[in-house]
């Protein structure tokens, strides 16, 4: 009996390609089970390689596989040939090939209308790809250079075809994340790690935390669905809107940003779901005197860490988590120089190059130099805030609590432009509110050269530590 997909799509509110991509999106986690019972290493590549070109094809047509071939092959094309170089070479050629088919299909506005391509799953398979190529790049390097991160990470021997191509389409974290590093991988298929089972010791049980995860995917969908009827983004260009108050239409943005994070919060609970099945989501155990297992590595985001942050410079850790972590690793901490802090230019690059991997939308450049901005102006009010004496309680809590009103107000600002992507729709929606996100951090910024607070006095037990 086949799907009544126009019917299912009527129900949800969303069009037949998006259901599409919606039904192979759940169908992972029972694919994701189906790969702990796959046989050998040989079969377990082929398994997870297979599965998730199949579930592409499904997804999104026969067109999708070859766009993932093209930045897989470049960069093992690069690893066989160029080793030296392989890692800024595939860097270049990764996100050049990411580029083109953002301007060619312009996903952005096919997304906002209610389609869907390849684009996405692309994005996520640019950041694996490049993550290999340099970690292989890595491994030619003196250990005594390298960082905690690229030492954990770093590839000594060249993956296999097959392992390669296991790793890049792995269906569990294929279509939207979270992504991984290739050595967590292949120990995972090969079982060891953490993933090595010890005679006696405990076995880590993933059925608790897929439960988990399922239950906050549902939850979060129907939150979704209930809010975004409200607070549609076509309100912006609506006459009304700018017949409202300063207040109604900053209150607006707010319950935009919300209710828009919802969608998100729903994919990433059901690409957690999945990783977790698999068993790769597995992260070790708790420190504690009856160990329980910890599923960090499938963590992509932490909804009431996002909602409640304290401040600006909590978002990157609690968003978004493994590509916030992939470009910590891969793009921040490789632009600071030797004996030097990073500035404001480690963090606009990084920003910059999450907007270019978004896509070239003048929305997308302008939320993340936002976010930069945003995150600027949040460490200035912390540095105040730590330099208030502790006998002065009360006006350190009240400076925590105006982070936290100036996070939600600016995160909320900002991510207009993420949502209505042209430059036209988001310069209206900030002038609608007198760009009230963007003076406040550049005003925090220049605030924190004119009024800088001594250093906290340090106790001797801390200094000796």
């Amino acid at each position: 009996m086949g799907l009544d997909m126009e019917s299912m799509s009527a129900v949800i509110g969303v069009s037949i390609p998006v259901l599409r991509f919606l039904l192979c999106f759940v169908v992972t986690i029972p694919v994701s089970f189906i790969h702990r019972l796959v046989p050998g290493k040989l079969g377990k590549h082929l398994f997870a390689a297979l599965s998730g070109a199949f579930l592409s094809y499904l997804s999104f047509g026969f067109y999708s596989n070859l766009h993932f071939l093209v930045p897989m092959l470049l960069g093992y094309a690069s690893m066989l040939l160029f080793r030296p170089y392989c890692g800024i070479l595939t860097f270049i050629l990764g996100f050049g090939y990411l580029i083109g088919c953002h301007v060619y299909y312009m996903s952005g506005d096919a997304w906002k209308e209610g389609g869907i391509d390849a684009t996405g799953a692309l994005m996520v398979l640019t950041l694996k790809v490049i993550s290999c190529a340099i970690n292989y790049n890595d491994g030619l390097l003196d250990e005594k250079e390298l960082q905690e991160s690229q030492k954990k990470n770093r590839l000594i021997k060249l993956p296999s075809l097959i392992e390669y191509f296991g790793y890049c389409l792995c269906c569990g974290s294929h279509f939207a994340g979270p992504v991984y590093e290739v050595k967590d991988y292949l120990e995972w298929t090969e079982r060891k790690g953490i993933w090595a089972h010890t005679e006696g010791g405990p076995s880590p049980s993933p059925y608790g935390a897929t439960i988990r995860a399922l239950i906050q995917a549902a939850f979060c969908m129907a939150l979704y669905l209930y809010l975004v009827p409200h607070f549609p983004l076509s309100q912006f260009t609506d006459p009304v809107y700018q017949e409202w108050g300063f207040w109604k239409r900053l209150s607006y943005q707010y319950m935009s940003g919300f209710t828009a994070r919802w969608k998100y919060y729903f994919i990433w609970s059901i690409s957690e779901a999945s990783i977790i099945i698999s068993g790769l989501g597995f992260s070790g155990w708790t420190d504690t005197s009856s160990p329980k297992t910890r599923w960090d590595r499938a963590k992509n985001v932490d909804i009431l860490g996002v909602e409640f942050a304290k401040s600006s410079v909590e978002l990157p850790l609690v968003w978004n988590i493994q590509v916030s972590t992939w470009l910590r690793h891969y793009v921040y901490e490789r632009l600071i120089q030797k004996g030097k802090k990073p500035g404001f230019f480690q963090l606009l690059a990084t920003q910059t190059t999450s907007a270019v991997w978004h896509g070239l939308y003048p929305g997308y450049i302008i939320f993340f130099v936002q976010s930069a901005l945003m995150i600027s102006g949040s460490r200035v009010i912390y540095r105040w805030q730590q330099a208030i004496p502790p006998k002065m309680a009360l006006i350190k809590k009240m400076l925590v609590f105006v982070n936290f009103a100036y996070t939600v107000l600016v995160l909320n600002y900002s991510s207009v432009g993420f949502m209505v992507l042209s430059l036209n729709e988001t310069i209206a929606a900030y002038g609608s509110v007198y760009f009230i996100g963007t003076i406040l951090p550049i005003t925090m910024i220049l605030l924190g050269y004119i009024i800088k607070p001594a250093r906290p006095a340090r106790s001797k037990a801390q200094k000796d530590q």
